[in-house]
């Protein structure tokens, strides 16, 4: 069933906060890595040989750098040395070994403290490039590594690093006697540490991150009627920001926070509105008898590209984020729905149908070209990286729906398996 028309689909939502863990996402690449820059990042060295670590801060470099797409790490048991400082690099060793570039690091504690640090070195030049130290809890070990691949990442690319970045999504369960259990969820971008923040026995649709990344707007049918929640990660504190009657959907948060693009259909076909949240003001920006959805903002906020089947099919239209006239964007495929910007504003990411496939594309806004990424049959909601290189989206996959991720490019290809079910609807944390 298309994004499209899920969108109109009720449903009844009992919406719960729980810390709970889930079953964490796994991330295979499945295509591109051998196109990708070799690098070695050795297993970071120990002052105290009897240190044992929480977390294994190199390989979860290791990990980071690997799924991005740019970089194929070498594995441990390939090393000829394992440097743990500076002084102990042969860059011979490397050379031999074809790699371009290395990490090399060190860990020492004192108490639930550690001082971490890191060094990248340019293998055929030489010659270090940058180095690195901190100092945190134990409790943050895991953020840290992260961390320190987007240093790494922004160093060789230029590009910033989006590793420590969380997505949100949707999966449905089937417990003992066929129910179906339906979960909000957000994890790291890893699949690492999954939350479930809201739950029912009947679909939650549409989850869309704040700006800041501190609430998640999402839809809900408590009480038998449409609803937008908004809903704060820290406390779980959530607030009902439109229950009109009919339609209340495809929740999308304005570039300052202050306001969401929404659906209503309170005056008879659904149209696209703007709800600014502290005086709940409506504007609206549409007024037609065909079906206006999924409104999105571009980053700088002056305009929204919403799905509309005005022309007789599902296209993208964009028209000035206060109102005005709606233009047609997209003219290529019998179908184009569920758009998501890039975070610079330069391409947008859709839904594109012919023949009966939905694959994921992306438009280059400046020329308006349209690049088909994926080959699936039922490709949907797809949602940029922080950084732009990634766009996360779901498909089917093995007779279940699963999430997956292609590089704007369709260079890299990724699939990221749940063990607890279906997985849809995912959106990249800014």
């Amino acid at each position: 069933m298309s994004y499209f028309i899920r969108n109109f689909i009720t449903a009844a939502v009992m919406a719960c906060y729980t810390l709970a863990s889930q079953a964490e996402l796994t991330i295979q690449i499945t295509e591109g890595a051998e196109k990708a820059v070799p690098i070695a990042i050795v297993p970071f060295g120990k002052q105290d040989t009897n240190l044992t670590m929480p977390v294994d801060i190199a390989a979860i470099i290791n990990a980071d750098l690997s799924r991005s797409g740019y970089f194929k790490a070498l594995p441990v048991n390939s090393m000829l040395t394992k440097p743990a400082t500076p002084e102990e690099v042969k860059f011979r060793n490397w050379q031999v070994l074809g790699q371009d570039y290395l990490v090399i690091g060190q860990i020492s504690a004192a108490g639930d403290t550690y001082d971490i640090a890191m060094q990248l070195f340019n293998v055929p030049n030489n010659e270090q490039l940058l180095g690195y130290r901190m100092t945190v809890p134990s409790s943050q070990l895991r953020r840290s590594a992260h961390y320190l691949s987007n240093i790494i990442f922004e160093k060789l690319t230029g590009r910033k690093g989006d590793f420590d970045s969380r997505i949100a999504y949707l999966t449905t369960t089937v417990e003992v006697g066929g129910r179906k259990k339906y979960k909000l969820e957000i994890s790291d971008a890893d699949g690492f540490a999954p939350k479930t923040i809201a739950a029912s026995y009947e679909p939650l649709m549409s989850p869309a991150w704040s700006p800041d990344g501190k609430m998640i707007a999402y839809v809900s049918f408590e009480q038998k009627a449409a609803a937008i929640y908004v809903q704060a990660l820290a406390t779980g504190k959530r607030i009902r920001v439109t229950h009109f009657p009919g339609i209340n959907g495809a929740p999308a948060w304005s570039p300052d926070g202050t306001k969401l693009a929404l659906t209503l259909s309170k005056d008879g076909s659904p149209d696209i509105y703007t709800l600014t949240l502290a005086t709940q003001a409506l504007n609206k920006l549409t007024s037609s008898y065909a079906i206006d959805t999924e409104p999105v903002w571009s980053p700088d906020g002056a305009n929204i590209v919403f799905t509309s089947d005005r022309g007789g099919k599902p296209q993208l239209y964009i028209m000035p984020s206060q109102g005005g006239e709606a233009k047609r964007l997209t003219f290529d495929g019998a179908y184009n729905a569920g758009a998501a910007f890039s975070g610079d504003g330069k391409n947008l990411a859709m839904v594109h149908g012919n023949q009966g496939d939905y694959r994921i594309a992306v438009m280059d806004m400046a020329t308006r070209t349209v690049n088909v990424l994926t080959a699936g049959r039922q490709d949907e909601s797809p949602s940029f990286a922080p950084n732009g290189t990634m766009i996360l989206y779901a498909a089917q996959k093995n007779g279940n729906r699963q999430l997956s991720a292609v590089s704007v490019d369709g260079r890299m290809h990724q699939t990221i398996a749940s063990q607890n079910g279906e997985v849809r609807e995912p959106a990249w944390s800014p």
